[in-house]
């Protein structure tokens, strides 16, 4: 039986939300939750964290307002997101379905993200495979969705090149299956072919419980705990980096588009924008996979390493590539025992970036809708 309820009121402002998921913070604690759309009388899934209650908004047009019950009625529950971790490997199933594996193993130099199953059951990152030989499987340490720069502290954690260095699994953190997502935190260390520690990585991605698109946030923080480390100007990196299918290549039948219309590498490559978005032809259906920036991002909105080849990457550090001027130093130093955090999201899609109104989910990511308690 209940013994607390309360209202919140969604409201959508002046666009409309699709599919976003939302948080709202309770400020109290509850043994047992239920959330309720209370013109429909359903309930929702929903998921409760430290405090915060998380759901996805499926549809509320602009101006519109959506109110719902909060109780600490006891139901069911079960993950709609589950993980199960194996030896090297953690699998995330969305409703029973795998939507994606995380590779964390010291086989690989890093890890990464392969595959990526979006709406249409078919994976939107390359193929893995074991050495580079035919045509289409040049830059072999292009694994899926992975972190990685090309020069920090001198260090290429970038290719898999003779003398390159490693990011390895620490532990994890937490592992968390739910109705709403599931998340990963693990701690990894970023080492020199010597296995060096450099510094100390934080990486959390939640996998939202979603079939019409595809939603994976990341949450990245970098510690210096062995002293001061610098992010080198390079271009060779990307604190988030993708790599396409070969049959969405942009030098193929694919197509790469920014949030202010640009087109192709040539009006992309080095090209500052909120989000860019990679889409093609993938069997039947045209795919995407877009990568939003977040406003609180070192140099938002940040600068594009994306290729026509079909990798994508967010790498905030090569400006005297991107402006074709040695004098311009992108190079970032972060004092010892501190932080630098990056934030993003990756969003799979059905059609291009107009017919999936990328720039609407983009709005939803960064400016998500108001939530207020009623009174």
């Amino acid at each position: 039986m209940s013994t607390r309820q309360r209202r919140i009121i969604v409201k959508a402002g002046f666009h409309d939300v699709k599919l976003c998921p939302v948080s709202y913070d309770i400020g109290e604690e509850f043994k047992n939750i239920k959330l309720i759309d209370a013109e429909k009388n359903e309930d929702i899934l929903c998921q409760y964290e430290k405090g915060k209650l998380f759901w996805v908004v499926e549809n509320l047009e602009k101006g519109k307002e959506k109110e719902y019950l909060i109780s600490d009625e006891e139901g069911e529950i079960f993950p709609e997101v589950e993980l199960e971790k194996k030896e090297s490997t953690v699998d995330v199933n969305v409703e029973k379905t795998l939507f994606t594996t995380y590779h964390f193993g010291k086989n690989f130099a890093r890890p990464f993200l392969n595959p990526v199953i979006g709406p249409t059951g078919k994976t939107v990152v390359r193929e893995l495979f074991d050495k580079p030989e035919p045509p289409d499987h040049d830059h072999i340490h292009h694994r899926g969705i992975l972190v990685t720069h090309g020069d920090v502290n001198g260090v290429d954690d970038w290719s898999e090149e003779e003398g390159h260095g490693f990011v390895r699994h620490n532990s994890f953190r937490e592992l968390c299956s739910g109705q709403v997502y599931g998340k990963i935190v693990v701690e990894n260390s970023w080492v020199s072919k010597e296995e060096k520690k450099v510094l100390t990585e934080i990486r959390e991605m939640k996998f939202y419980n979603l079939s019409q698109v595809r939603i994976i946030d990341f949450e990245i923080t970098f510690q210096t705990t062995e002293g001061k480390v610098t992010f080198g100007d390079t271009k060779e990196g990307g604190i988030i980096s993708v790599r396409v299918p070969t049959s969405i290549r942009g030098d193929r039948e694919g197509k790469i588009e920014n949030c202010y219309g640009g087109t192709g590498e040539w009006e992309t490559w080095g090209k500052r924008a909120h989000w860019c978005d990679y889409s093609g032809m993938l069997d039947s259906e045209i795919v995407g996979l877009a990568i939003f920036d977040n406003p609180d991002n070192l140099r938002y909105p940040g600068y594009w390493h994306v290729r026509d080849y079909g990798l994508m990457t967010s790498n905030p550090f090569a400006l005297s590539y991107y402006y074709n001027d040695k004098n311009r130093d992108g190079s970032h130093t972060v004092e010892a025992n501190k932080e630098l955090k990056f934030c993003y999201r990756i969003f799979v899609h059905r059609k291009d970036a107009k017919g999936a109104k990328v720039s609407d989910a983009f709005n939803n990511y960064i400016s998500p809708p108001q939530i207020e308690e009623k009174k």
